[in-house]
């Protein structure tokens, strides 16, 4: 006599390009799976949807990407009927078989179930601070977008963007479009480093053609673009008054009262550690990654990791990825799955390697930057930390390892959990220490992910899984 396996119990984290295509997946074939999402309206941060009474026009919040943009909406709103899905659900813990969630607008903690489990956590910006970054005005790159798409505002009046990465550019035409003054785009990829990268690139040409048509666009607006920058400091009291930057061996002050900052995007990591997945060095994307396969799977049984949670690919990727996961899910608890689809699907993902490689070249991430960082510089907001903790703490004690770092100095305690800081906080310690940024570690996840009321976690109690 044979028993009957279990059925199938998949739950999917993040409604973005990579879970909505992972929910559709499933649901194609003949399974309801839960689509948990941190949002009111899927779409993840580079299609997030406005509130329901605002209303833009597609193309105005996503540009040449609005017909995938509504393509991912309709699906999902499509889906309604065949999958439990739950918007304004944040999940702040994972274990063993359970999800710990909080639905924001009842503060309602739940403890959810999985049999398998997708991750599609998403991406967050990746922030290198410098003087005045925690003046009232200052905004990560991806904070200016939501601003915009979300609620429809601009930052300020006057705005700069800085940093490096194609966000950078993708933000700057997005809010000039909207009639906001960009008064200049401040880069620090040099020009030769963009041209260097155009080969590798070529293996995309229309997402190229893409990105050199925002340059184009806001060169032929009057938007001034500068590159090879260093961002010196933020000007201002009690909020932004203007921004000095270096070219060379020249400083130059700019006036403004907004400044969107970011170098690049990096994977949301921190459920995926909490799973217990295996992380190594990626030069690439120069962070620890959770490990995974082609088609997603991790060293968790019932695992899977999708979309820039994984791997920083984009969005036409993450929804190849979302599927991919899904079929990976399928045919490994015995459902038949279109296995030539599939493998399209990895050979999809595998060409756009060497093409986000071409990105790194052309928008390198600023090594140099801990060396110019002062002492006085406030590293993590959260806790006060500044630059001069970190480094007397490894010229003090010793310390050579992140982990340590943060039980010494507090750094990375605080609301964001290390979100905001952590990249820096390597940078500064691998300068330090005399060692190299992936010797020095990561923060380990911790729980909860972001913050919770702590009412709400009373009420809650400990999570059927908690030690």
């Amino acid at each position: 006599m044979t028993s009957t396996p279990p059925p199938l119990q998949p739950v999917v984290v993040g409604a973005g390009p990579a879970g909505i295509r992972a929910a559709q997946a499933l649901a194609a074939h003949g399974l309801r799976p839960m689509l948990i999402d941190e949002a009111a309206r899927g779409g993840g941060q580079i299609y997030r949807r406005a509130p329901a009474p605002f209303q833009r026009p597609p193309r105005a919040l996503y540009g040449a990407k609005a017909a995938r943009a509504t393509a991912l909406h309709d699906t999902l709103d499509a889906l309604q009927t065949r999958i439990d899905y739950r918007p304004d659900s944040l999940v702040w813990n994972a274990q063993g078989g359970w999800l710990d969630t909080l639905h924001a607008p009842t503060q309602t903690m739940r403890t959810v179930p999985y049999g398998q489990l997708i991750v599609a956590s998403g991406a967050t910006d990746r922030v290198l601070p410098i003087p005045g970054w925690t003046l009232p005005g200052v905004y990560t790159l991806g904070g200016a977008q939501v601003a915009l798409k979300f609620q429809g505002c601009s930052i300020g009046r006057n705005v700069v963007l800085m940093g490096t990465g194609p966000l950078l550019y993708l933000v700057a035409c997005e809010y000039a479009r909207a009639g906001a003054k960009v008064t200049a785009v401040l880069d620090s990829a040099r020009f030769a480093d963009h041209l260097a990268a155009v080969p590798a690139m070529l293996a995309q040409p229309a997402t190229l053609a893409r990105g050199a048509y925002h340059m184009g666009w806001l060169r032929a607006h009057g938007v001034p673009m500068h590159t090879g920058v260093r961002p010196v400091r933020v000007l201002g009291n009690a909020r932004v008054r203007g921004v000095v930057w270096r070219a060379g061996t020249q400083e130059h002050t700019l006036a403004c009262d907004a400044i969107g900052l970011g170098y690049a995007l990096r994977p949301e990591t921190q459920l995926a550690d909490l799973l217990g997945c295996r992380f190594a060095w990626d030069p690439m994307h120069r962070a620890h990654l959770p490990e995974h396969d082609a088609a997603g799977r991790t060293n968790m049984p019932g695992v899977y990791l999708a979309g820039d949670g994984a791997a920083i690919l984009g969005a036409d990727a993450a929804e190849w990825a979302g599927e991919r996961a899904a079929l990976a899910l399928l045919a490994d608890h015995g459902v038949s799955t279109d296995m030539a689809r599939a493998r399209t699907l990895e050979r999809q993902l595998r060409q756009l390697h060497g093409f986000r490689q071409g990105l790194e070249r052309a928008f390198p991430f600023p090594a140099d930057w801990a060396s110019h960082a002062s002492d006085a510089l406030v590293l993590c907001r959260c806790e006060n930390v500044r630059v001069g903790a970190l480094r007397a703490c490894a010229r003090d004690a010793g310390v050579d390892e992140m982990n340590r770092l943060k039980a010494l100095t507090r750094v990375g305690m605080g609301r964001c959990q290390g979100r905001m800081c952590a990249v820096a906080a390597a940078e500064i310690l691998a300068q330090a220490s005399g060692k190299s940024v992936d010797q020095v570690g990561r923060l380990r996840g911790q729980a909860p992910v972001k913050p919770i009321p702590i009412h709400a976690q009373t009420r809650h109690g400990a999570a059927p899984g908690a030690a």
